[in-house]
């Protein structure tokens, strides 16, 4: 695979990755804003509704490795395309699904191809990036998704509320043809990986490091959404906002998770990816305990919610990077994995952080269980530089 020679066709290659994010991003996270007009036109219960949800993170964890597998007979380009044409026919027939059952099976298979896109599209941008600047153009990809916490997810709510949620799939599927035509037209011509010559990407799996980056991912990025699982009743009850207002400060984050996400990149492409991950988690520990000392206040809550955001998303390309570097020979199989690490994260995040509320605790307790996450996720990287540095210092013997 060979980058461009000019920076305005990485640019624009980019661009065509990013606005698929956009569209993933988008229909991962309107969920959450139009659950309750789902339950009430299927005529479900909330809790049932959140069964998408789980649909979706599960697709997620099938489709990463499986679709990315299938996908190395190709060139990156065709691949890339027809995951976005499966994106785009499984949420355009989300928008038309008469039922509970129905529904759940298409964001099943909706799910599937998030985790091969954006682990293939990952490595696509590292080689379309100058020397030196791999992280960045990773990030670049992944501010489709940061902005569509900015802008579609809550445009998506606010149709799906005022008018109908099958519309909201209907956009969707829309942008999921955008994202199809900007690959075609701006996407360079990429070689199909060496790896895909053979059966020996699988090989990667029998590495130790491969399983500490997906716990890494999970256990440490599960922090965050122990925290942004609640936050809803978090600024209700704790902050005492208005209820109208939930959708703005959410906005607040997303503005957050765009600007972590371009410095989280410049962190990782001036140190290791793995410092920056150790120094960034850190943070994030520090920040979530934070938050439950000051989280009656609208100010300061305001202010935590844009900190806390930026701080989850700077974590995403340097994870991305170490995955790419440690699975080498199989960097898109393994950086479609780390996908599916991230929304299993997701989903213990919810789950973790909902035990002391079950408890009769309040809703700054899911913040300290993910600041614990958090931590957590240091010592495994901390345990990850470790290795690398005894592998580094022992020494290799010739005759052994």
């Amino acid at each position: 695979m060979h980058a461009p020679k000019f920076n305005y066709e990485m640019q624009k290659g980019l661009l065509a990755l990013a606005v698929g994010g956009f569209g993933i991003g988008m229909t991962e996270f309107v969920m959450m804003g139009i659950l309750p007009d789902l339950a009430s036109s299927l005529h479900i219960t909330i809790p049932q509704a959140g069964h998408f949800i789980s649909a979706y993170a599960l697709g997620v964890v099938v489709g990463a490795p499986l679709l990315t597998a299938i996908g190395a007979k190709y060139t990156p380009n065709k691949v890339l395309i027809m995951l976005m044409l499966w994106f785009t026919v499984f949420n355009t027939l989300s928008a038309f699904s008469p039922n509970y059952y129905t529904l759940l099976t298409m964001r099943f298979l909706s799910g599937l191809p998030h985790g091969a896109f954006f682990g293939i599209g990952a490595v696509v941008a590292g080689k379309l990036a100058a020397e030196g600047k791999a992280a960045q153009a990773i990030s670049i990809m992944f501010t489709g998704l940061t902005v569509a916490n900015i802008i579609g997810v809550p445009l998506g709510t606010y149709i799906g509320h005022s008018f109908d949620w099958r519309i909201t799939f209907g956009a969707v599927g829309i942008i999921g043809i955008l994202a199809m035509l900007s690959i075609y037209s701006w996407m360079p011509a990429m070689e199909k990986e060496k790896q895909s010559q053979d059966g020996s990407s699988f090989q990667v799996f029998k590495q130790v490091e491969l399983w500490l980056i997906v716990l890494l991912t999970t256990i440490g990025t599960g922090g965050f959404f122990a925290w942004y699982s609640y936050i809803a009743p978090l600024l209700t009850d704790i902050t005492h906002i208005d209820p109208s207002m939930v959708t703005y400060v959410l906005v607040i984050a997303g503005v957050g998770m765009s600007f972590g996400n371009i410095a989280g990149a410049k962190l990782a492409d001036k140190y290791s990816p793995v410092v920056a991950v150790i120094f960034l988690l850190l943070f994030m520990t520090a920040v979530l305990l934070t938050l439950t000392f000051v989280a009656s206040s609208k100010p300061l809550t305001f202010i935590m919610t844009f900190i806390i955001g930026a701080t989850a998303f700077s974590i995403v390309a340097p994870i991305q990077m170490m995955m790419i570097k440690s699975a080498k020979g199989a960097e898109m199989l393994g950086s479609s994995i780390t996908q599916g690490a991230f929304n299993i994260g997701n989903a213990l995040g919810a789950y973790l952080g909902g035990i002391p509320l079950t408890l009769g605790y309040s809703f700054t307790s899911p913040d300290v269980v993910g600041a614990g996450m958090a931590l957590g996720g240091v010592l495994i990287a901390v345990t990850i530089l470790v290795l690398r540095n005894k592998k580094v210092s022992t020494p290799v013997c010739a005759e052994c």
